[in-house]
């Protein structure tokens, strides 16, 4: 682009922030009223509340004159925080396009939201998510074509651009022939990390943008390679979504099943950025506790689970728990509900207040009259039958003392209904080690039984679904078991977006939920495998992949240090090398352990030695909420899914059984260094 062109695009962008300080002054002072009129509201009902008329209306009218005005200011402040985002950015693309038959382009300038001169007319913007913007991310020049809501618009791209803006100054202006340069993208990439995940609206490839804009397909599955974008490429695609359906959607509708808080942090500030609000998120370790405390008082998760085995390997323990979350054993349990009935109930008439019902009655009413409704809850649905029988004949209420009266009679013909002692019978009729026999507030439950146990009590007491959920979308896919997709498709009947890479997952038996999940959710499940990685230099990209003995994945030719590869004699001798390499040039780096305690040990040992160089230094563990600046000590396993510019490990003398896992998920971190250090 010469002087002329980049003083044009200089002078455009002056006039975009010129408008959009303007909009921002408008708005400031559309939101100072809105406070005010709030204020005079508040003043005007205490002042009069009691004069207003005794049925109410009046009260009711003015509660929603206030609750109309709060919206109304708090959807200002919202626009606010977007137009003063904007303004630090209004746009990173530029496409010219001239329609079928037209004789001159229409230029279009795409940004993360619309702006325009007022609502409904012709953007000065394009919000990313707009169909035009496709044209962007999926042509280069030449004949193009995007869907309007109403028929495809054909045409031809005369002219791309991309932009970098920073604080309202333009960086560059650049001349694109191809959809993303890869010079941008290995200017964008290249950058140091920080303490939250970029969005990737100006770097969007052609196979991503089909991901994100994919409305058709109910349950979407991502399958890719470590550094390939799938985390950002799935919350993208969530703004797309609630962009797309605004009507049906809404951020309070979508759920992230997601592996810890520190990770929910480092993606938390993605849909605000994008101009949508923030969604729920939490592990599904955490909600099946909760789902089992009436049972027990606590549960063991998966990290529980996995220091163990790291610490004190156990084959037979990691066989059984493999054994326990399959498909087979899903079959066990069906087989032994089953059988249930019989063992678990022991029918008898009833006669209660002069209405009788006898033993053969009772066993039609519980066998087939109500033998959908399950286990545990078909004789409260008997009773309910029972009493409003009663209560029609007598043309009267139960009382409170004859209701609980006959509820103890129904009740006691439940040999028991405690579903831990039901498991644990069933464990043992199964030839496993039955759980031990201790009273509810004194119960853990082993890993490898918590989702078989939520399994049953969903089996035996029913499940609520969630529909208030209406797009789930699943993180690190590869570390979920058939069980729990089971348990998660009868939870949720919505659509999904699943996404992970098999070859990440936590212990040394990697897993492809490809191959089963369509057994799970029907034919309806879309793959899609993406193969390129972005994240690290090629160095470290390639090192990864001899580990991990992946084919098939290219990466950008993005290249840096070499990987260094040192053992050492003692542990000082270790964190002295750590001392030394880690880098103020950086805003993140990991020091990697296998387990927590080391992780906790070191962090102890090194914290001087780095306060010293001017560097922070944080220690993370499972109850840890955010992500910071710095170095970070921590376990490979709670790394997963974050990325730092250094990585250093710190890994034990003699081999383990997850060391490879560990040293390729710990290299699959690095962007730009990697110093993998063992003891001897």
């Amino acid at each position: 682009m010469d002087d002329r062109q980049f003083l044009e695009e200089t002078q455009y962008l002056s006039a975009m922030i010129e408008k959009i300080d303007s909009r921002i002054a408008e708005t400031t002072e559309a939101i100072s009223r809105g406070q005010k009129e709030i204020g005079g509201m508040h003043n005007y009902y205490w002042q009069n509340y009691t004069e207003m008329d005794q049925y109410g209306y009046e009260d009711y009218d003015n509660q929603q004159a206030l609750l109309e005005q709060v919206n109304a200011n708090q959807a200002q402040e919202k626009q606010m925080r977007r137009l003063k985002r904007m303004r630090d950015c209004p746009y990173f693309g530029r496409v010219d396009f001239r329609y079928e038959g037209e004789d001159t382009a229409e230029v279009f300038y795409i940004g993360i939201g619309n702006f325009a001169r007022k609502a409904g007319a012709v953007p000065f913007i394009y919000d990313w998510r707009a169909p035009v913007s496709g044209l962007f991310y999926d042509y280069d020049k030449g004949p193009a074509a995007y869907q309007a809501p109403s028929k495809v618009m054909e045409g031809e791209i005369l002219k791309k651009r991309q932009y970098k803006i920073r604080d309202g100054h333009l960086v560059y202006a650049f001349e694109c022939d191809t959809k993303i340069d890869d010079d941008i993208l290995k200017a964008e990439l290249g950058s140091n990390s920080d303490t939250q995940l970029k969005n990737i609206v100006r770097t969007i490839q052609k196979e991503q943008n089909a991901i994100i804009r994919n409305t058709k397909d109910k349950i979407l599955v991502i399958q890719g390679a470590a550094g390939s974008g799938k985390t950002s490429i799935a919350l993208h695609r969530i703004a797309y979504l609630l962009y797309h359906d605004r009507e049906r959607l809404k951020s309070s509708d979508i759920l992230i099943l997601s592996p810890n808080s520190v990770f929910s942090d480092y993606i938390s500030h993605i849909l605000p950025e994008l101009g949508e609000e923030n969604i729920r998120e939490m592990s599904f370790d955490l909600f099946a506790c909760r789902e089992l405390k009436s049972i027990a008082a606590d549960c063991e998760d998966a990290y529980d689970h996995l220091e163990r085995q790291i610490r004190f390997p156990d084959k037979e323990e990691q066989r059984r728990f493999l054994e326990k979350q399959s498909q087979a054993f899903i079959g066990l349990m069906e087989g032994y509900l089953a059988v249930l009935e019989d063992e678990l109930v022991e029918l008898c008439g009833v006669a209660f207040k002069g209405l009788k019902k006898t033993e053969e009655e009772m066993i039609k009413l519980f066998y087939f009259r109500f033998q959908n409704t399950p286990l545990l809850d078909r004789l409260n649905v008997v009773r309910e039958y029972f009493a409003d029988e009663y209560e029609t004949l007598k043309g009267r209420s139960l009382s409170e003392v004859e209701a609980e009266a006959l509820e103890g009679i129904f009740s006691r013909m439940y040999v028991t209904t405690d579903i831990y002692r039901i498991y644990s019978r069933m464990l043992r009729a199964y030839g496993y080690e039955p759980l031990p026999d201790v009273p509810p507030e004194k119960r853990k439950i082993p890993y490898e039984d918590v989702f078989p146990m939520l399994y049953l009590k969903y089996r035996l007491l029913g499940r609520r679904p969630r529909r208030q959920i209406r797009h789930l979308v699943i993180d690190e896919m590869q570390d979920y078991s058939f069980l729990q997709y089971t348990i998660l498709s009868e939870m949720f009947a919505c659509p999904m977006t699943i996404l992970g890479d098999r070859a990440q997952t936590l212990t040394g038996e990697s897993q492809d939920v490809l191959s089963f999940l369509p057994k799970v959710f029907g034919r309806g499940v879309r793959k899609i495998v993406i193969s390129k990685s972005y994240r690290n230099t090629l160095e470290i990209a390639e090192y990864a992949a001899k580990l991990s003995g992946l084919k098939g994945i290219t990466f950008l030719e993005r290249h840096g240090k070499d990987v260094e590869e040192e053992t050492f004699h003692g542990v000082d001798e270790l964190l002295s090398a750590v001392a030394e390499n880690v880098s103020k040039e950086y805003e993140t780096a990991a020091l990697l352990t296998m387990t927590q305690e080391e992780a906790y040990d070191l962090f102890r040992l090194i914290e001087g030695r780095v306060r010293e160089k001017g560097i922070p230094i944080h220690y993370i563990d499972r109850d840890s909420t955010a992500f910071a600046r710095g170095l970070t000590v921590t376990t490979y396993y709670l790394a997963k899914g974050l990325e730092f510019d250094q990585v250093f490990t710190a890994f034990p003398k003699k081999d383990h059984p997850y060391l490879r896992q560990a040293a390729y998920i710990s290299a699959t971190r690095a962007l730009h260094e990697l110093y993998l250090y063992r003891l001897k």
